[in-house]
This record gives structure tokens, C-alpha cells and sequence, in this order.
């Protein structure tokens, strides 16, 4: 062979293992985490903490993108469209991935086929609060409230169909009573309207709610999950009042369908090394947050269980959005 050909085969052979070594240098440059919800709210909180984190480990810059509008459909759809390299993940949550399948016709993604799941981050109740003009100190006298005053208590949401408003409904069915939802789009949005007493109440993440609970400038009655929370173990759980009541929220990372595996299970590897560091857990906790992290198979598995589990909550509800 001559020397001509041998340069030329070495290189090829050069060009070959540094496109199979390519997914291993991951990260080279900046990543971005698209939020399909607004600033302030729980997924976002998620996203800039795990962000922080992973720039200190990997020395690149990690940005979080809100994209917010359609109940979460334009930024589940800008990640799944997103280029399959590992550099656009996104925060996905139980109303964009496990809600809406139920609740649209149709949709430009797919919850299932269109994402590579990476890690589930976390479990956050949600919290029941009233504006403190409203006469009722637990869930027992709202009930009672709402049920001499049917339809006039109104309750704010993150938008129809998500999960705050399932939440609700849910409430309103096995309670037996009557109230007025008024979405809103985004947390951004709702919480001034329920902070200066517009609203009467709503059930929203304790992850963004907890500060407002305990500067008094709304009143916390209960959380939805099965058990009280560590952050405020004073309060009873939403089932304590009404039998057989939970309602639990979720967010994990999701990155586009055919991202390299190397680059998912490095991503999740690394995401649940963050959460297991003891200021990352503890702040999670201080916001009732309760940190998870699984495998991507897990993870999974766990998003199909909550489709067929909200799409049963939609459809008992009679919410359709088309």
C-alpha cells in the first residue's frame, strides 16, 4: 500500500471512531431545558436547580427556555421536534405528558413514541388554599361552604385540563358540590388574581405554593397526596376529609425520541446523582417536593401507568378540549 492510501485509510479510520466516540464527549456545548410552563412555577423551580447543577458538574452552560401557552402543547411540541443530539431536553410534567392524550383530539406530539425518557425528578402533592377572606378553616367547612353556596366559590388553574384543574374537579365530584373554574395560562398569571381574593381558591403544586402558605397570603387546608408532607406535617391530606382523595403531580426529564442511550443514561445518571446531594434534597423537602430519580426504563413505565390513570380522571370529569 502506498503512503498515499495508508494516510487516507488511517483517516477514514480517524473519522470513524471519533463519530462513534462523539456521544461519550458529551457535553461540548450549551444545553438547553425547555419548561413548558411558566417562570415561578414548579417545573421551572425544578429545571433552574437541576440547570445550576449540571453546569457545575460538566463546566458547560445550561439554560432553561419557558415556553409557555396551549396547557404545556407548544413546548412539549418544540422538544419533541428538537434536534436528537442531547442538547434539548425538556421538563415535562403529569398535565403535558400524562393529561393532555386525554384531553386533546388530537396533539402534535406524542407522549409516548415522540420522547426518550431520562429521569423522574420528583413527586409534588398539591396544596388546597383558600384566599383568607374565605370563611373556611379546614376542607370540611369549604365543602359545607361550597355546598350552601353552589357555584359562587371559584377556583383558578394553571389552564382546562391540567393537572391543578383535574385536581379540582376530581374534589368537586367526590365531594359532592358545586364550583366555577377559571383557567388561567400559567401559574404566573393565576396567583395575583387569587392572592388579591379574585378567586377563592385553587389547588396548586406545594412546590410554588408553600412560600405564599406560610406568609399567611393564602390559607393552607390540605395537601392531595395520600400522606402529609414533611413540609407542613401539621396539615391533613385532602383524603382525611374525603375518602379515597389523591392527587399527586410529577416532573422528569425527557429528551427527543432517538437521542443516542449513552446520552440518556448519562443525563439520568448524573440528574439523579443531583438530587441525591443533601442541599439539593433538602431544599426540595423545605417545598414539599419529594425527590425521585429512576432509571429511564422506569421512568417509562411510569408514564404509561399515569396516562391510563389521568385518561380516567378525564373522561369521568367530561373535560374535552378540541
Amino acid at each position: 500500500m502506498s503512503r498515499k492510501l495508508l494516510f487516507i485509510s488511517v483517516a477514514a479510520l480517524g473519522l470513524g471512531f471519533s463519530s462513534a466516540a462523539c456521544p461519550q464527549a458529551y457535553p461540548s456545548r450549551t444545553i438547553r431545558i425547555i419548561v413548558p410552563a411558566s417562570p415561578g412555577g414548579a417545573a421551572d423551580i425544578l429545571s433552574r436547580t437541576i440547570a445550576q447543577k449540571l453546569s457545575d458538574a460538566w463546566g458547560q452552560q445550561v439554560l432553561v427556555d419557558n415556553r409557555t401557552g396551549a396547557a404545556g402543547i407548544i413546548g412539549a411540541d418544540a422538544a419533541a421536534k428538537a434536534p436528537n443530539d442531547g442538547y434539548t431536553i425538556m421538563m415535562g410534567f403529569a398535565g403535558v405528558i400524562a393529561v393532555n392524550p386525554s384531553l386533546y383530539k388530537t396533539l402534535p406530539y406524542d407522549s409516548v413514541k415522540d420522547y426518550a425518557p431520562v429521569t423522574l425528578v420528583a413527586y409534588s402533592p398539591l396544596m388546597l388554599v383558600v384566599h383568607p377572606a374565605v370563611p373556611a378553616n379546614s376542607v370540611n367547612e369549604l365543602i359545607a361552604l361550597a355546598k350552601a353556596k353552589p357555584g359562587q366559590l371559584n377556583f383558578a388553574s394553571t389552564g382546562s385540563g391540567s393537572t391543578q384543574h383535574l385536581s379540582a374537579e376530581l374534589f368537586k365530584s367526590m365531594a359532592g358540590i358545586s364550583m366555577t373554574h377559571i383557567p388561567y395560562k400559567g401559574s404566573s398569571l393565576a396567583y395575583p388574581d387569587l392572592l388579591a381574593g379574585n378567586v377563592s381558591l385553587m389547588f396548586e403544586n406545594m412546590l410554588s405554593m408553600l412560600p405564599n402558605a406560610k406568609s399567611g397570603k393564602v390559607r393552607a387546608l390540605a395537601v392531595t397526596g395520600a400522606k402529609r408532607s414533611a413540609a407542613m406535617p401539621e396539615l391533613p391530606t385532602v383524603g382525611e376529609s374525603v375518602p379515597g382523595y389523591s392527587a399527586v403531580g410529577w416532573y422528569g426529564v425527557l429528551a427527543p425520541a432517538g437521542t443516542d442511550a449513552s446520552i440518556v443514561n448519562k443525563l439520568s445518571a448524573e440528574i439523579n446523582r443531583i438530587l441525591k446531594l443533601p442541599e439539593v434534597s433538602e431544599r426540595l423537602s423545605s417545598l414539599g417536593a419529594e425527590p425521585a430519580g429512576t432509571t429511564p426504563e422506569e421512568f417509562a413505565a411510569h408514564i404509561r401507568t399515569e396516562i391510563a390513570k389521568w385518561g380516567a380522571v378525564v373522561r369521568d370529569s367530561g373535560a374535552r378540549i378540541d
